[in-house]
């Protein structure tokens, strides 16, 4: 596994958000790296509230949350249909955990993975203290790492072949159909779907479609001037309606009234900075 990934992809006004929290990605264990793409750590002491906005990957998460006023806890964040919006205010702590799509079942081998989609359940068993209250960040770093391998994980050549399937969709663009990639793996749609719906928690289908929307909304973070249409066709839509239907039913807003490098170069607030 490389290092944790630089990009933004699926942070609604990513410029934004870091200009009011401390962000961070660090690596697993080598014995986790296989299953997790990173650790994401997030540290914020705010004037006042901020509301922060998340296109989700096609992955599950373990997140450890301290908010002002309320006991820490852990939970289960299954993959997330819709875009997930969190208040943030005060100080506060969060700790999580970014599983591949498909690494996460090797965890958690008695139920699919399907089960916790579009879910968050507490996590028993575990001491979000011990994550959450270090303040040095190697020792959340192994905190995290000391908790995950007392989980898992449990060998599963299924979860291997789905975290496959799933990086290569994310990584080849030509890959529109799920039709296509079935028969590039010699599978039929059937087994692909049971698959990922066991192992991913959301169809293929849905992981084309997802990652299509986090490269164009990354487009409109750092352009002022995209070719929609030109963008639709590059990322396989059938033409420029299709693509601003799925962003706007994803993001909440038309791809022609999104982008944040445009309203701070007019000196507009960004989506996700109002008060709330």
């Amino acid at each position: 596994m490389a290092a944790p990934r630089r990009d933004t992809r699926g942070i609604v006004d990513a410029a934004e958000l870091f200009a009011r929290v401390r962000f961070r990605r660090r690596e697993p264990a080598p014995p986790l790296r296989p299953y997790l793409e990173h650790y994401w750590l997030i540290d914020w002491d705010l004037d006042q509230p901020y509301a922060s906005h998340v296109v989700p990957h096609p992955s599950v998460n373990i997140v450890f949350q301290r908010f002002e006023g309320q006991e820490p806890f852990a939970e289960i964040a299954g993959v997330g249909l819709g875009l997930f919006t969190q208040k943030l205010e005060g100080t506060g702590r969060v700790c999580g955990v970014q599983f591949r799509p498909g690494g996460f079942r090797p965890f958690a081998p008695d139920r699919p993975v399907g089960d916790w989609t579009g879910r968050r359940v507490r996590l028993t068993g575990v001491d979000p203290v011990a994550v959450l209250g270090p303040d040095d960040e190697d020792a959340r770093v192994a905190a995290l790492d000391a908790c995950l391998l007392t989980l898992g994980p449990r060998p599963d050549p299924d979860a291997d072949r789905a975290m496959a399937l799933a990086d290569r969709i994310r990584a080849d663009r030509t890959i529109r159909r799920v039709a296509d990639l079935a028969s590039a793996e010699g599978v039929s749609v059937r087994g692909l779907q049971r698959l990922f719906a066991a192992h991913v928690g959301v169809g293929p289908k849905w992981v084309i479609l997802r990652y299509r929307i986090h490269e164009a909304l990354e487009r409109a973070e750092t352009s002022t001037n995209v070719d929609w249409a030109a963008l639709a066709a590059d990322l396989g839509y059938a033409d420029q309606a299709h693509l601003v239907r799925d962003f706007k039913a994803t993001v909440g807003v038309p791809p022609t009234a999104y982008s944040p490098a445009r309203k701070r170069d007019a000196g507009h607030e960004p989506i996700g900075s109002e008060s709330v």
